[in-house]
This record gives C-alpha cells, sequence and structure tokens, in this order.
C-alpha cells in the first residue's frame, strides 16, 4: 500500500447528513467465472460472494460487492493495519491465481472510501445521479454503479441512511467538494 495521504482530512455534518472518508481500508478486486472459483473464495473468506446481480454480502471483518457476473471487490471493514496491509491479497492469490481458478488484483490504492449517513443522503444523491434510489434506499446491502457529478462511483446500501460510496481517487477531492457544496442546499 502507498504512503497514504488524502485530499479529504475532515469529517462534515450538515442538518440530517454526515460526510467522512473512511482511512484506508484493505480492496481487492476478484475476478473468476466457474464454480470452483466461488467455492475457494467462500472457503478462504468465509463468506459466499454474491451472484444476484447488485447485491452484496459481509461478515464483521469483510464485505464482498458483486460488480459483474465474473467480478467482485472485497473490503475491509475496519481500518488497514500498515504493517500488514497485504494479508487479504496474499491469502486469495495463493488460494486463486497460484491454481489459476481467477485473478486478485489490489485496488486499495485506488478507490477512496466516503461514508454518507443521514436522512437526506439519497436525496444529495439524486442531486448529481441519473440513478432511480427507490428501492435501492430500502435494500439493505444493494450495490451499484453509476455516475455522480460526472464521476463513476459504486454505492453500497450498507444500512438504512448509510452508505459507503467509493471514487477513484483522482477524482475524490473533486467529488468530496461537490458533495459537500450540494448538502449545504438541503
Amino acid at each position: 500500500m502507498l504512503k497514504y495521504n488524502s485530499a479529504i482530512n475532515e469529517i462534515k455534518n450538515y442538518p440530517e447528513i454526515k460526510i467522512s472518508e473512511i482511512e484506508p481500508t484493505t480492496k481487492v478486486n476478484l475476478r473468476g467465472k466457474n464454480r470452483d472459483f466461488i467455492t475457494k473464495v467462500g472457503k478462504s473468506l468465509s463468506i459466499i460472494p454474491p451472484t444476484e446481480p447488485n447485491t452484496s454480502s459481509g461478515n464483521d471483518d469483510l464485505s464482498i460487492l458483486w460488480l459483474s457476473p465474473d467480478e467482485w471487490m472485497v473490503y475491509s471493514n475496519e481500518k488497514s493495519n500498515p504493517n500488514n496491509s497485504y494479508g487479504l491479497e496474499d491469502k486469495l492469490f495463493n488460494e486463486i491465481s497460484k491454481v489459476n481458478l481467477g485473478s486478485v488484483i489490489n485496488v486499495t490504492d485506488q478507490w477512496v472510501t466516503i461514508n454518507l449517513k443521514g436522512d437526506k443522503i439519497f436525496e444529495l444523491l439524486a442531486s448529481g445521479c441519473p440513478f432511480n434510489f427507490n428501492s435501492f434506499k430500502n435494500s439493505k446491502g444493494a450495490v451499484t454503479q453509476t455516475i455522480l457529478n460526472h464521476s463513476d462511483v459504486i454505492i453500497h446500501n450498507q444500512n438504512v441512511n448509510n452508505i459507503n460510496l467509493f471514487v477513484r481517487r483522482s477524482f475524490s477531492n473533486h467529488l468530496w467538494l461537490w458533495i459537500n457544496d450540494s448538502a449545504r442546499f438541503l
């Protein structure tokens, strides 16, 4: 993992919305197609990857997001330990890539995670996104990939009025500023 320097170093509180960056969490992209791949991931992580589109699965330590029929993103629910930031990747690499079941890529440094909490988060997102959040906001564990203010994002609905938004690092400061500017007017 690179030395982590974030352009986002604050927590913002607005009426009915709280916005914060989740400090670096391990993120690993998995790709594979066959049943053996899914079984091996399930045994390695003690979580079965979701096969239903736009869903997630998880436990206290990890979450797995469905991205496409043969692609998932695994992320830790806790801040990464800088002394062991490659533990998850190494474990999956040895179980999956070394035996040619699929690919394992560490994308920790590619994605920034922004957490949004509050009653008006979906109004905020709808103001800059073409996605219809009507059924999404009531579906715990739902996942979508969409555009938010001209930036590609992955949105994970963790719980009622609590989402994690993943944005590419190069767009994170731009999106952070837009979210804060838009939240002031809700």
